[in-house]
């Protein structure tokens, strides 16, 4: 740009370029334009992800009547099969019975192990989940790996139990003596058990290394984001309680953010939360899946029943927070004032939050307009998390699926070398078919190998960082182990494989400080006035 001054005025003309002008005019319209495509996509998108909470909700409420009904046959046979064994060893026509050269009570004792031998199991962890709890509530990772783990560990004593058994009843120096074909079908069955109890050992450490890999992968890189989520979805919530029913709701909304502060202060640092300081309830609340106590106080800043589903129901609600701030107030202004804040927020931490998010501290007043677009903000960012997680959450169970595909194929060698079927001859023919798949799949796998390293080690970007790639300012739309999808300017949706993007460099907005600076070069006229000067000077810094 150059400056001139105009005749007899010191009021200085800029001239601008007409092209740049144009890319200007051009830049605005585009603007509008994926402004208005954008709130389109978002209503699809809701509507989208309305039905599929709807048909969730269907499937779940199949898949718990499904449990009912199992929980039923289980009880069902535990109590059948426990009679039984019971009157096998104190009624006398029954102590004596022998089936197949085994007495009743090892039937039953058998039977017992391996129909009701899940349910013992599940009921046993339970047992050590609760003490677990007790004892570590306030130390979220251990609730996460005890919740994650306990399948695993249920399955892997039930398969045990099953193993000791069958060696206690028909092991040669324990139990039955039969033929040698009988003791070889005894001997097989044992080993067949015996490998499923290393399937199961295997498995064990194959979920414990997803959980590991996704406390790495989610735990650091959004704990500060959901937690400002929580705070901003607590800040909304206590605003916009009624007056009259202010102090009734107030204590619901404000016991979680209390509790966080509690725990916070307990430790050296008070005003900075580490992954450790987590409210325990909210960490179970995600980390279980049942829905039992968990809808307390401290999951009212998380209420689906009260969330905003789109920008026009968050512009309803900042208008609606005014209005409900304007009753504190004796003249309508067009700032909201450090008092009205405290009249809500009782924790005077909370209100500076609140002044700092405005950079308002010193004036301790708010513009409204600042605030509307806020509740906006707050609203995209909440979408973009969620959204980040769920692409999270696909990433981590593609992982397992690979992992499970590699784990199932070392089970059925274990097996094969326990059995004692895998000759010379045997792996022979299997290594030879593994080289061909290795030949024609092996540039396949090690794209795969990359582009998980790339997702889950490098991680450059998450959903809704802005990124330059290329020359070309995009949005992460939505990420998955082996591709990476891409939204332009223009509403473009653009595929990357992850393979190529670990090798190209790539800018982020998002991750960058934020004394990140731009630089625009333009030219004064040398007669511009020094009155004018300091004049564009403090536009600038406005």
């Amino acid at each position: 740009m150059e400056d001139k001054k105009g005749n007899g005025n010191d009021n200085a003309v800029i001239q601008i370029n007409p092209d740049t002008e144009e890319t200007r005019v051009t830049e605005k319209a585009k603007n509008l334009n994926s402004a208005a495509s954008r709130g389109d996509e978002y209503e699809k998108e809701e509507k989208e992800e309305e039905e599929e909470e709807e048909e969730k909700e269907d499937q779940d409420i199949i898949v718990g009547k499904i449990k009912e009904v199992s929980l039923m046959l289980e009880l069902i046979m535990f109590v059948s099969i426990m009679w039984l064994l019971i009157a096998s060893l104190t009624l006398k026509r029954l102590q004596n019975h022998v089936i197949w050269d085994l007495e009743l009570w090892k039937w039953c004792l058998l039977a017992l192990v391996i129909l009701s031998g899940p349910l013992l199991s599940r009921c046993f962890i339970s047992v050590i989940v609760f003490l677990v709890e007790k004892k570590f509530m306030l130390k979220h990772l251990v609730l996460y790996f005890v919740y994650g783990l306990r399948t695993s560990v249920s399955v892997f004593i039930w398969l045990t139990c099953v193993l000791l058994v069958w060696i206690f009843l028909f092991d040669d120096g324990y139990g039955v003596k039969g033929s040698k074909e009988t003791s070889k079908i005894f001997q097989h069955v044992t080993r067949t058990l015996a490998s499923f109890v290393a399937g199961a050992a295997v498995w064990f450490v194959k979920t414990l290394s997803v959980k590991l890999i996704s406390v790495s992968f989610q735990s650091k890189r959004f704990f500060h984001r959901i937690h400002e989520a929580i705070f901003h979805q607590h800040v909304l919530q206590v605003l916009s309680a009624a007056q009259e029913n202010k102090i009734k709701k107030l204590r619901t909304a404000n016991t979680a953010m209390q509790f966080i502060s509690r725990i916070s202060k307990r430790k050296k640092s008070k005003e900075k939360m580490t992954i450790e300081k987590i409210s325990a309830c909210i960490s179970k609340r995600l980390f279980s899946s049942r829905n039992s106590d968990l809808k307390s106080s401290q999951s009212n800043e998380i209420d689906e029943s009260n969330e905003i589903k789109s920008e026009s129901e968050a512009k309803i609600l900042a208008d609606n927070i005014i209005k409900n701030l304007e009753k504190l107030q004796s003249e309508t202004t067009r700032f909201i004032e450090k008092k009205q804040l405290q009249w809500f927020l009782k924790d005077e931490q909370h209100v500076k939050k609140v002044l700092k998010l405005f950079g308002a501290v010193k004036s301790g007043k708010i513009d409204k307009a600042d605030f509307k677009k806020w509740v906006t903000k707050v609203y995209n960012d909440r979408q973009t998390l969620k959204r980040s997680l769920n692409d999270a959450k696909t990433a981590i169970e593609e992982l397992n699926r690979i992992l499970s595909a590699i784990v199932i194929v070392l089970i059925i060698i274990v097996w094969l070398l326990v059995m004692g079927l895998l000759t010379y001859k045997v792996f022979a023919v299997v290594t030879s078919q593994l080289l061909l798949l290795a030949f024609m799949f092996g540039n396949t796998a090690r794209t795969c190998f990359e582009a998980i390293i790339f997702v889950f080690v490098t991680h450059p970007f998450d959903v809704g960082d802005r990124c330059l790639i290329d020359g070309v300012l995009m949005v992460v739309d939505e990420m998955n182990i082996l591709t990476t999808i891409f939204l332009r300017y223009d509403k473009q949706r653009i595929y990357y494989p992850n393979s190529v993007l670990a090798t190209k460099p790539i800018s982020n907005f998002y991750r960058s400080p934020r004394e990140m600076g731009d630089t625009v070069e333009f030219a004064i006229d040398v007669f511009t006035s020094v009155e004018i000067i300091d004049k564009l000077k403090y536009r600038i810094k406005e």
